[in-house]
């Protein structure tokens, strides 16, 4: 049988105008120090690899799939090869095409990263046995814990505690529903192997179970290529605590205390903080030496988190899992124990010894880490697609860090983790630390997609959150707090509806001083200041009346039109009448997307973003710690001391019939369960949608018969488009 190397390298030639290099190398040798290193992934942590490896004077090596030409990571790496079309399974999860890119470039080590194939214990194998160095554990120790249903037991036997549950080879619907009973409701459906809380599902009485185990083995195997299931007793009000270990090749493990991470949507984290809020030291101790006892129980070296489930009303803390990786959430712990993780991991993969023993770790302040991901709020969370038009994160400095792998004018797509950044920020307490944070957040600015900004800046503003009163139901438990919508805070919603007000009316008057300023900056021979918008007249006023379409991305009702009458003198101050009130503004404009806007003797600096999407001006302002969103509709007249007369051409989105189905995502139809003409009840499933590894059933509205259901499995639909409709019998 031919080794993997040479099978890859017949194929060079064919593959040559497809990679992007500047030279060729021979294989490297084994037990050679890491001069040149390929990072097998992409995004932020692609990035946040390479900002360590070229700090060490490390080359860098980038793969990219074809959707990832233009990205950040490949434009940051000295070299980079394209790997295979956007699916990951083509690219990013190609071993033959990686290794194949590592040989042809020269790289003595490959570093995996999270996610795609950094837990694939044979990808690992694959590495060594070609030559290079596996930035990560040993093969040995990935597949034991890679494999939950093997971790535990191997935990059991150290004396890890364990949550009861199932966690065996025997897979049938019928075993499992019983081994269900016999652990007794609620009961938590999880894949073998894998992470991010794909494939899991919460299963509270036994009518729920088959639907769900299936759903289950499904997203599990297209997101681990694994569909093995594990059962485990659902705590109602748990904790996430995990504890970051780290060993070398010399049997040394420490660990570097512990990160919770309980507050989550969908299963997956969003807030990270370091250490653990409300722990009391012996807890921090035990917990501790109980993730140094899991790592020696497989020989382990390198990075690895080992997660715990706290039992919120004993205290008792129960192993779940150990990720045999870097994880996202590292730089929380970078934070408070001032080490770089990724460099650690270099040396030890270079055969070095550990550089600090347990008892020197040092440990100061508190950090946390927000996650912002492109995803619509409103909609549970799904994952959102689109153009970053306006993207300016927040200065970093030796206390904030921003690990991003995207700039301004890149897309978000469908066909990987829909994360944009990783927002990090270190204080020298807890209350110091979410201080930052939540002003960080305020001044993060995305424009182009939703964001789950706004809802992250409300979640770390709760009382409860501020206290550290965290476990993973958090959301479901404030809900009435974090989503604001009339029926259930009528207050707070009015509160935002005001807020948006206000800032629609400063929307107006800035973009008409903007272009004003645009006008007299014109040469001679330009545009005429008379012809311009606003138009200009010396001693005269200008009136114009601009209908504003206001989305409310705390909420997904419908949009809500606002209409101004703006009158400009000039003197330069502009007069807003809204039909309800009336607002003086003089505005500065500042250059680029800056405002000083003053009103009423208060002067406040202010954002707006614009851009051109399906017809209409969508407008963004930032101002404070509000950030609203608009449409405008660009057909309007202007008139000099007279009544304004428009012709808006606004044209709300046309009504759809009662039961018409629109897909919630862009994504791929991987399930058909109806068709056309069958009667179905409310609620029942008709068809399941995959995007970014996340499975969506989508469901029947009413009670009736089915019609215009033409998608089919393997096919693309886009946010929005129409999926079918149910008619009313």
């Amino acid at each position: 049988m031919p080794s993997m190397a040479s099978f890859v390298c017949r194929k060079l030639h064919s593959r040559h105008s497809n990679i992007m290099i500047r030279f060729f190398s021979s294989p490297p040798v084994k037990n050679q120090r890491i001069e040149k290193i390929l990072i097998a992934n992409r995004g932020e942590i692609a990035c946040r690899i390479m900002r360590t490896a070229k700090r060490l004077g490390i080359r860098t090596v980038a793969v990219y799939s074809d959707a990832d030409r233009n990205s950040l990571h490949v434009k940051s790496a000295d070299e980079a090869v394209r790997v295979g079309p956007p699916p990951a399974r083509l690219s990013y999860l190609n071993a033959p095409s990686i290794i194949e890119a590592a040989i042809r470039t020269g790289a003595q080590a490959i570093h995996p990263g999270y996610g795609f194939l950094s837990e694939n214990a044979e990808f690992a194998e694959l590495c060594q046995q070609e030559g290079f160095i596996f930035v990560g554990p040993p093969p040995s120790a990935i597949r034991d814990m890679g494999d939950k249903s093997a971790s535990k037991r191997i935990m059991g036997a150290a004396g890890v505690p364990l949550v009861p549950g199932y966690h065996g080879d025997e897979q049938s619907i019928d075993f499992m529903k019983s081994e269900a009973d016999k652990i007794g409701y609620p009961v938590l459906i999880k894949p073998t192997h894998g992470g991010g809380g794909k494939g899991m599902r919460i299963v509270n009485n036994p009518d729920e179970f088959v639907d769900s185990f299936l759903g289950a083995q499904r997203e599990a195997a297209a997101s681990f290529g694994v569909d093995k299931i594990l059962l485990e007793k659902y705590i109602t009000r748990p904790r996430h605590i995990e504890v970051q270990i780290f060993g070398d090749k010399h049997g040394n493990v420490v660990h570097l205390y512990e990160r919770d991470c309980s507050v989550q949507r969908r299963h997956q984290k969003i807030i990270e903080e370091a250490p653990a809020p409300n722990v009391a030291d012996d807890f921090r101790s035990h917990v501790g030496q109980a993730a140094v006892n899991a790592a020696k129980a497989v020989g382990y070296h390198n990075a690895g988190t080992v997660e715990f489930i706290v039992d919120t009303s004993s205290g008792e803390f129960y192993f779940m899992e150990m990720n045999t990786r870097l994880q996202v959430e590292h730089p929380v712990t970078e934070m408070i124990v001032g080490q770089d993780l990724v460099e650690w991991q270099i040396r030890v993969a270079n055969g070095e010894s550990l550089p600090i023993s347990q008892s020197e770790v040092p440990v100061a302040g508190h950090a946390f880490e927000a996650r912002i991901y492109a995803e619509n709020v409103p909609k549970g969370f799904l994952p959102a697609t689109g153009v970053l038009h306006h993207y300016r994160p927040v200065p970093v400095s030796s206390e904030v860090r921003v690990e991003t792998g995207v700039e301004q004018g890149d897309t978000v797509s469908m066909h990987y983790d829909p994360m944009i950044a990783k927002l990090v920020v270190w204080g020298e307490s807890r209350g110091a630390a979410l201080i930052k944070l939540k002003d960080c957040l305020s001044k993060f600015q995305v424009a182009g997609l939703p964001t789950n900004i706004n809802f992250l800046t409300r979640l770390a503003s709760h009382p409860a959150f501020e206290n550290g009163d965290v476990e993973t139901h958090f959301i479901e438990h404030f809900k009435d707090d974090l989503f604001i919508e009339s029926t259930n805070n009528p207050v707070l919603a009015q509160g935002i509806c005001d807020s948006a007000k206000l800032s629609a009316s400063i929307v107006v008057a800035c973009l008409f001083e903007k272009e004003h300023a645009a006008i007299i900056k014109q040469p001679p021979g330009g545009l005429s200041m008379w012809y311009g918008c606003p138009p200009f007249r010396v001693n005269h006023s200008v009136k114009r009346t601009l209908e504003l379409e206001w989305t409310n991305e705390y909420s997904d009702s419908s949009p809500k039109l606002l209409k101004h009458s703006i009158t400009y003198h000039p003197d330069g101050l502009y007069i807003i009448e809204t039909g309800e009130s009336s607002l003086n503004l003089e505005i500065d404009y500042l250059g680029s997307d800056e405002f000083r806007v003053t009103t009423g003797g208060a002067s406040m600096d202010i954002t707006i973003a614009t851009y051109f999407k399906d017809k209409d001006k969508h407008i963004h302002i930032w101002r404070g710690s509000e950030h609203h969103q608009f449409k405008q509709k660009l057909r309007v007249d202007w008139s000099d001391d007279v009544e304004t007369h428009t012709k808006s051409t606004f044209d709300t989105t046309a009504a759809h019939p009662p039961g018409t189905v629109l897909a919630p995502m862009a994504g791929l139809v991987v399930k058909v369960l109806g068709k056309n003409g069958s009667q179905v009840e409310q609620g029942q499933p008709i068809l399941v949608l995959e995007a970014m590894k996340m499975e969506h059933i989508v469901k029947a509205p009413l009670a009736g018969i089915v019609q215009g259901l033409h998608v089919e499995a393997g096919q693309q639909v886009s946010d929005s488009s129409i999926l079918f409709q149910v008619k009313e019998k």
